[in-house]
């Protein structure tokens, strides 16, 4: 297999979806017709697919894979001379959220032998295939319905089927990933527009990716009602039926309960020290002192993807708007990929 013509072929690819994405439906030729078919395909059969959330991760991928990203990425690793399979099963909670795996395993000079989510799985043998087309026919790849026959795994699942995963593949070299999600920290003096940014970081993808955040740090003279006026941009996620769903079961859950809850009739916040929240819930906590929330990063760090917050609070974090914008060197886990595919 040959590295160049997969760079090229990648850089191809991401200039084919470049241009469908800049077309109106009126301008369609035959092969743009054929991606939004699969696009529609793909939300009929998975709702929280919708084809806007598809598209724009399509187009992160493009803003992802120019020459000079995708050089600067790879040209830190060692491209293996032996051909290995290496296993993968895909995560499904957001579009194309496996796809970073296949690309790290096939400029890696293995071939991926995919199994893929039930929930995705229309756009990644779409990519492959035109990536493959576009390479010159050298990106091997391989869809399966059983993993045999692989020299290592990487797969993603729940922390339940993590540990089936781990028992399972303990003969082999693998990464195993469990559940992660997200937290911000506020300083205080964020902006209408920085607060606007961060409900990019909460309800993209309806908030069902590792990287939308579900646990929010303010300070104790925070006024809550600057959440709910600068959220309104994403009012209208409560018409989609799937999350709705979820937000009157959990809003009658907590008034059964009768817990304290704030609501704005699309999103709740709740003062609770829970990492994780029910999807329309956005957990939160007022801390005294940025030391109590790196003692809590610390004592939750493998539950924790990214944190997001201003650059003065001295933490490892993302700017406010920039969670589900992840670099080519951005690892599911904090695991290195590439590196990890060097020694298979």
């Amino acid at each position: 297999m040959n590295t160049e013509n997969q760079v090229l072929g990648l850089i191809k690819l991401s200039d084919y979806i470049k241009a469908f994405l800049s077309k109106k439906q009126e301008q369609y030729n035959e092969d743009d017709a054929n991606i939004e078919l699969l696009l529609k395909k793909s939300e009929i059969e998975n709702p929280w697919f919708t084809i806007d959330n598809q598209k724009f991760a399509l187009q992160q991928w493009c803003d992802l894979l120019t020459e000079e990203n995708i050089r600067n990425w790879i040209k830190n690793y060692s491209i293996s001379k032996v051909s290995k399979r290496v296993g993968l099963i895909l995560a499904g909670n957001i579009p194309l959220v496996g796809f970073h795996d296949v690309v790290s395993v096939v400029l890696s000079n293995h071939i991926p032998v995919i199994k893929l989510s039930s929930k995705d799985k229309y756009m990644i043998p779409f990519l492959l295939k035109k990536w493959n087309e576009f390479s010159d026919g050298d990106v091997l790849f391989e869809f399966v319905e059983k993993l045999e026959n692989f020299d290592a795994v990487i797969a993603t699942g729940s922390n339940n089927t993590a540990r089936y995963l781990e028992y399972y593949f303990k003969d082999h070299l693998n990464i195993i990933r469990k559940n992660r999600t997200s937290i911000a920290v506020l300083k205080g003096d964020e902006t209408d527009e920085e607060l606007q940014l961060l409900a990019k970081d909460i309800f993209q993808y309806f908030g069902l990716g590792c990287r939308n955040v579900t646990r929010l740090f303010i300070p104790h003279d925070f006024v809550i009602d600057r959440l709910f006026e600068n959220f309104l941009d994403f009012k209208d996620i409560i018409n989609h039926n799937k999350y709705a769903n979820n937000y009157d079961y959990n809003r009658a859950v907590y008034l059964l309960n009768q817990e304290k809850f704030w609501d704005n009739n699309f999103v709740m916040l709740k003062e609770d020290e829970k990492l994780f929240s029910p999807l329309s819930v956005i957990n939160f906590s007022r801390y005294n002192t940025l030391g109590d929330v790196k003692r809590f990063i610390s004592d939750h760090e493998e539950d924790i993807q990214c944190v997001v917050g201003k650059e003065e609070l001295e933490l490892t974090s993302v700017l406010f708007g920039e969670a589900q914008n992840p670099g080519l060197d951005t690892y599911a886990d904090n695991v290195d990929t590439m590196k990890f595919l060097e020694v298979v």
